[in-house]
């Protein structure tokens, strides 16, 4: 059964992406500069989105914030694939007693909430950057994609074409690169666009936590970080307007990974 194209998702999600990548053209000028004399305003013709409590343009951390989050969203994604795919190779491929071994490790490591995970790491690396943070997400979220190559792997491994490279004398890294990440690639495509809506989140959560980026930069998670001192000042666009524009991301990414699950 052919299912619906998400086509709304999919043009809003662009959209999105596009105003992000030329914020630069579209709101000039640096985003987190002070306005002393403009603190707290409301939306208007001189600010479109207000300004927050340092007087700066939420508008242009907005769009400028956009590129960090998706930034990290993409390379926390990226990483975590290539763990996964690496990690489930590996497991499809060893003997059963090192399969089981290195499930049990997965489910162990799953059965840990991530946050000590990303608490610990981040501790280690120090100052949080945009580099870090996804780092930091995308080696603690590489399980679930890892499950999903283990199993294609091991339906798969057995086929003549995977026998015959082998016997040949092929290497790993060719076995994977030429024969596996083309059949597994349709099956963990789905997730991975998930792992990037989820890294967006995470961000948003460990900058409203305190774990994040700090308030002073630009991003979708520092400007959700300051929403406690937004209610406190009845600044309803302080966090309706970023909380918008995260939620519809989300929705937008949700819906084209749940389209290519179902293709």
């Amino acid at each position: 059964m052919m299912t619906r194209k998400p086509y709304v998702s999919a043009s809003v999600m662009g959209l999105i992406v596009l105003v992000c990548l030329f914020a630069w053209l579209i709101a000039p000028g640096n985003p987190t500069r002070m306005e002393f004399d403009a603190l707290l305003k409301a939306p208007s013709a001189a600010h479109l989105f207000g300004t927050d409590q340092l007087g700066r343009d939420v508008f242009k951390m907005v769009l400028h914030g956009g590129r960090v989050s998706l930034f990290i969203g993409a390379l926390s994604a990226a990483i975590s694939a290539v763990i996964a795919v690496i990690y489930g190779a590996v497991a499809g491929l060893a003997p059963r007693w090192l399969d089981n071994a290195l499930m049990r490790a997965t489910e162990l490591v799953m059965s840990v909430p991530s946050i000590l995970y990303v608490v610990t790491i981040q501790a280690i690396l120090g100052k949080p950057t945009p580099v870090s943070l996804a780092l930091v997400i995308g080696i603690t979220s590489w399980t679930s994609i890892a499950k999903i190559v283990r199993t294609e792997v091991r339906q798969i491994h057995g086929s003549e074409y995977i026998l015959s490279a082998r016997l040949s004398g092929a290497k790993f890294g060719y076995v994977l690169r030429k024969h596996l990440l083309p059949n597994v690639l349709p099956s963990v495509m789905f997730m991975l666009i998930y792992n990037v809506s989820t890294a967006i989140a995470a961000e948003a959560s460990l900058s409203f936590l305190g774990l994040g980026l700090p308030p002073n930069s630009a991003s979708w998670g520092a400007l959700m970080s300051t929403a406690q001192d937004a209610l406190l000042t009845n600044s309803w666009w302080l966090i309706l307007i970023p909380t918008t524009l995260l939620v519809t991301t989300l929705i937008c990414i949700t819906n084209i990974g749940e389209w290519l699950r179902r293709r």
